[in-house]
């Protein structure tokens, strides 16, 4: 391709996602010294819309759709997001050509007077824009009052600085990326709080016929993440990711064995189903697929269908 061109990388406007770009910039540019790079601004809707709870405005897609309108149509040549913010089913033209290594996919309590989790008094305001943080989080201490936080990373701790809530439950990803790592009060255990489905992955996103981009993005793969994220991608599509009903899952590759783990809620943490299993890293769509058939199996599809409330 022409080295004298720039290649345009779009990104959200906010801190995090400006950090994000960076991070794929800083190791394509480490390794292809010759080629420029330049980030394009774009606004999704997911941005603009900050007062209404996400799942009211239709959960999955919201920080993305701009970003792959403005790929489709050549405006930029990649695109980068938070692989949490992903569809399941991937836009046709496009493809995901390279998942990074996953920074820590665990969710982070911060709390004003730096209290954890367990030692927050009763009543306690706690936010989060996440139903799945939030139903967690409810079935673990009933006894807090756990209330919707939007805005960006900055606006969020902002809030919990001014005392408007006495915590938040945010990804720890995020806050690492930022260099807020003394922010965080407690890294919550997966046992508590399950991450989403790719959190603290990034998504590098191409035109699926741009196979010089391609070439260039997929040197930042990370094959334990891809697979990880495979399994816990199939698992979800299995039960039907594209519903609002809060859903967890998280693959860990080791020794070329896939662990992978997953709970279905109901909103109001009253019903939660739990499993998990091992297997074969080879076969992780398979392996995610066959969690999703157990979790239904369990009366997951009780919740997903909102008989189980």
């Amino acid at each position: 391709m022409d080295n004298s061109r720039p290649i345009t990388i779009g990104s959200r406007g906010s801190p995090l996602a400006l950090a994000q770009t960076q991070e794929v910039i800083t190791q394509l540019a480490a390794r292809f010294p010759d080629l420029h790079f330049n980030i394009k601004k774009i606004t999704t809707q997911g941005d603009v819309i900050t007062d209404k709870p996400l799942p009211k405005l239709g959960g999955k897609g919201l920080f993305i759709k701009e970003l792959e309108t403005a790929l489709i149509n050549g405006e930029i040549d990649i695109a980068v997001h938070s692989f949490k913010d992903m569809p399941t089913e991937l836009t046709p033209g496009l493809v995901i050509a390279a998942i990074t290594k996953r920074q820590d996919p665990r969710d982070a309590l911060v709390s004003k007077t730096g209290e954890t989790l367990d030692n927050l008094p009763p009543g306690s305001m706690v936010g989060t824009s996440s139903p799945r943080r939030a139903a967690q989080l409810i079935a673990y201490r009933p006894d807090l009052e756990v209330v919707d936080l939007r805005g960006n990373l900055d606006t969020r701790l902002r809030k919990v600085n001014t005392g408007e809530v006495d915590a938040a439950i945010l990804a720890a990803a995020g806050l690492i990326r930022l260099g807020l790592t003394d922010k965080i009060t407690q890294l919550l255990p997966t046992e508590i709080s399950l991450p989403a489905v790719g959190q603290g992955a990034l998504a590098v996103e191409v035109r699926q016929y741009d196979s010089k981009i391609a070439e260039i993005v997929k040197v930042l793969d990370h094959q334990s993440t891809r697979q990880a994220i495979t399994a816990e991608r199939a698992c979800l599509q299995h039960l039907g990711g594209g519903c609002n009903v809060p859903i967890g899952v998280y693959g860990q590759v080791k020794d070329g064995e896939l662990n992978l783990q997953s709970i279905v809620a109901s909103p109001d943490g009253g019903h939660i189903i739990r499993s998990g299993l091992a297997g074969d890293v080879n076969v992780c769509e398979g392996l995610g697929h066959l969690l999703g058939r157990r979790l239904l199996a369990l009366g997951a599809d009780k919740i997903l269908s909102g008989e189980m409330i």
